[in-house]
Order: C-alpha cells, then structure tokens, then sequence
C-alpha cells in the first residue's frame, strides 16, 4: 500500500486584525502621536517617522476618512490585548450545576445523605438541581414528588435560595436552588 506523498510545509501567515506599515493603502492618515494633537500626513512621511523612533505604523480606525494611525510596538501591543482578554476571562464565574436524583418513595436515611451533598455544594457555590423521577407507574405519586422536594429546599433554607419551585416536566419534577451570596 503506498502512501500518498506529503506537503511541503507551508507557513501561513498570521491574520493581522490591524494593518501595519507598507499594508496601509491609504494615501494620507491622521496620525495620532501621544502628547498632541492628532496631525495629516501623507502615509510615506508617517512609514518614516516610525521607522526613526523604532516602532510599527499600526492603522488604529480604518473605516475614517482618512484613517487613524498611532505609531507604536505591534508586537508589544497584540501581547497586551492577549493579556487583557485573558485576565477578563480568568476573571469570570463559571456556574456548576450539580444534580440530585429522587425516586418517589425515597427513605429517610437516603434524602439526609442527598440533604448533606446538597449542603456541601451550595457551600462550595455550585447551584443545585434536585428532582424527582418518576419510573413507570410511579408518576401518579406527583404529590410525594412535590412534597419530598420542598422538605429538601426546606431544609436547605440556611444555605440557598430557592430559583424555581417544583415543575413536572415530563417524567421529572425540577427543583432549582441558588447559592446565598456571602
């Protein structure tokens, strides 16, 4: 079995999100430099005065006429804004949900076992979504299921909030419970 032959590896180049020096088309930009105000020039004469401080001639806002351009390190900047978009991520609450599963006819002993779970994750900040399932026949037992799930939300009282009260749908009947702030 012969193999087909492989590709030469082709480096792709990276897609700028702005233009930079020789790609800006444009004939004149208004070059903002920090510390005056904002000035025309044709886009040659702005290429050079980059290239004399060191730094990249980067197209800030293309669609105005003509567009704006700030001379600045390219590299530098696109290092900051990864940086900015990572700490706002990192920064961001991700919401758990953690399930707990009822029959109908659940014992004692097993909904304070399922009681102290429930505890221990609304400590922790996780929401909790409790339900009843109904097997078979056991979905005339609608009213246990109700019963049941609001014992475990009150008993839950010191530790959550209730954010929806017992809904059947389907073979389910769902009970939602926040996390109190702290």
């Amino acid at each position: 079995m012969r193999r087909a032959p492989r590709r030469p590896y082709v480096r792709r180049e990276e897609t700028a999100q702005h233009k930079i020096n020789q790609k800006i088309l444009a004939p004149e930009v208004r070059l903002v430099v920090e510390g005056s105000a904002p000035i025309v020039v044709s886009t040659p004469k702005a290429i050079d005065m980059a290239e004399a401080e060191g730094l990249d001639l980067v197209e800030i806002s293309p669609k105005a006429v003509p567009p704006v351009c700030k001379i600045m390190d390219y590299k530098k900047f696109l290092y900051n804004q990864k940086r900015k978009q990572k700490e706002l991520k990192a920064k961001q609450s991700k919401v758990v949900v953690k399930e707990i599963r009822f029959g109908p006819n659940t014992d004692d002993h097993d909904f304070n076992f399922k009681l102290a779970h429930a505890k221990k994750f609304l400590t922790d900040g996780s929401k909790v979504k409790a339900f009843v399932f109904f097997r078979g026949r056991t979905i005339v037992f609608k009213d246990r299921g109700e019963i049941l799930l609001l014992r475990f939300a009150q008993e839950l009282e010191d530790y959550g909030v209730v954010e929806q009260l017992p809904k059947l749908e389907g073979k389910k009947m769902i009970l939602m419970i926040n996390p109190k702030k702290k």
